[in-house]
């Protein structure tokens, strides 16, 4: 096999379109510097050491120092193989597609991460840690632009790469930020509650709801509680978009409404609130005021032993036939122009597209101080979230259905033309004994 450079030589010289070289051209001031490949050679060796969230909520229950330092050191060594992998990715793309500012952008970024977090040294004590939490908490800020960086590339890029092949790039990229997000904020979570006096044997339990949490894990997710927050919060959305005097959609919820599992809370909000979004949307587009009562979203939730399936129904006139091939692509579609400029107005998202919620003592979502490594609070959906109807960015399905298969579950879309689309989420009841740690090897080792 060829190596890196020569393969993107090769790839150069196969685009003999006069256009792309043009493109090139143009873009490669952007081109990212020449590194030595001994050092990032020898972390793509390693392969990423899965985890799955029993084990992350195992972890949590019985946290003590011993366990931090191993969830310190696990995520220490992690975190660098996980980002090795992803740069040599980047370094097969074509060098026309690398020389994009923006995929550059995403590359500099990656490697100053993977310089930085290879060279901490083995963490034997809680201040190592401490130390350690800092230098993960200004990384995960730095990267919050990772993903608007990403998609205005690819759209920038369409042409110069197979549809297909960006699309599995960027569903390869996506996974593995998931992986490395959940797996960073996972442990500074739980040095948070190590930190926190109720961690301690002989503390009494607190009344505090934080107790459901292990972590960034919800031990008792409700998917009823969640729907009704995520349609609150769309339909809030839709009446400041479309005026006061619009009629919206109401919410219907029915079936086993008191189904709960263990889930990473932020990220069933992320989806459910795309979809709810999606449903109501178009159903005030396609009815107006022309009816006095909006046909209903229906949303049921049907429980089984291993899984949950939320089903959402609208009659919003289903999906225009123009979008339909390419409702799960990344850089492609008619609308892609539209995307585009969209994205520049979204200046940072993070992996679950949330922006971490700002703290008291900082505008800016930052910690004020400089020696405290502790992260902002998190939790509730963002500005981005809150983004207007019309800012469309065309990534929120796939987004959504990365998010899904992550957790071994799958988002399906059925569309009837001129009636309207029943949407299927299926999640997993992650952390209970029918887990299959091999599908979360197979995600995070791509």
């Amino acid at each position: 096999m060829l190596p890196p450079v020569a393969r993107r030589i090769s790839t150069i010289v196969r685009l003999n379109d006069c256009c792309f070289l043009r493109q090139g051209r143009r873009w490669a001031s952007g081109a990212p510097p020449w590194r030595p490949a001994a050092i990032l050679d020898e972390w793509v060796q390693r392969e990423a050491r899965p985890i799955s969230l029993r084990q992350l909520t195992f972890f949590g229950r019985t946290l003590t120092e011993n366990r931090l330092l191993s969830s310190a050191n696990y995520v220490r060594t992690e975190l660098p193989t996980r980002l090795a992998h992803r740069l040599r990715d980047m370094q097969t793309l074509p060098y026309v597609v690398v020389t994009n500012p923006h995929m550059s952008h995403v590359y500099e970024l990656y490697y100053k991460a993977f310089e930085t977090l290879r060279r901490v040294r083995e963490i034997n004590t809680v201040d190592d840690n401490d130390r350690y939490c800092k230098i993960i908490t200004e990384t995960l800020q730095e990267h919050l632009t990772v993903i608007p960086k990403l998609a205005m590339g690819v759209i920038e890029c369409q042409g110069l790469m197979r549809p297909e092949e960006t699309d599995r790039f960027m569903n390869i990229l996506l996974r593995s930020r998931i992986s490395r997000r959940v797996i960073a904020e996972q442990h500074l979570a739980l040095t948070e509650t190590f930190h926190s006096p109720w961690h301690f044997p002989d503390a009494k339990q607190p009344q505090d709801p934080n107790v459901d949490f292990v972590g960034d894990v919800f031990l008792r997710c409700n998917a009823k509680e969640v729907v009704e927050e995520c349609s609150q919060r769309a339909r809030t959305l839709a009446r400041e978009a479309f005026g006061s005097a619009c009629k919206l959609p109401k919410v219907e919820l029915q079936g086993h409404l008191k189904a709960t599992f263990p889930y990473i809370l932020s990220h069933l909000q992320y989806i459910v609130g795309e979809l709810l979004r999606n449903s109501i949307e178009a159903v005030v587009e396609k009815w107006g005021n022309l009816a006095e009562h909006p046909a209903p979203v229906e949303v049921l939730i049907c429980e089984a032993p291993q899984h949950v399936i939320i089903r959402i129904s609208d009659q919003g006139g289903g999906i225009p036939k123009d979008i339909l091939p390419n409702l799960w692509s990344f850089g492609k579609g008619p609308r892609s122009h539209i995307h585009l400029e969209n994205f520049v107005r979204v200046p940072k998202m993070a992996a679950t597209m949330q922006e971490l919620k700002p703290s008291p003592t900082s505008p800016n979502g930052i910690v004020a101080d400089a020696n405290d490594w502790r992260r902002p609070v998190d939790g509730s959906l963002s500005s981005l979230t809150y983004r207007p109807p019309d800012l469309r960015l065309g990534m929120g399905l796939p987004m959504s259905r990365v998010y899904a298969e992550y957790w071994a579950g799958s988002l399906e879309l059925h569309s009837l033309e001129g009636y309207g689309v029943d949407a299927f989420l299926t999640i997993s009841k992650l952390g209970n004994k029918n887990e299959q740690l091999s599908t979360r090897a197979s995600m995070d080792a791509v």
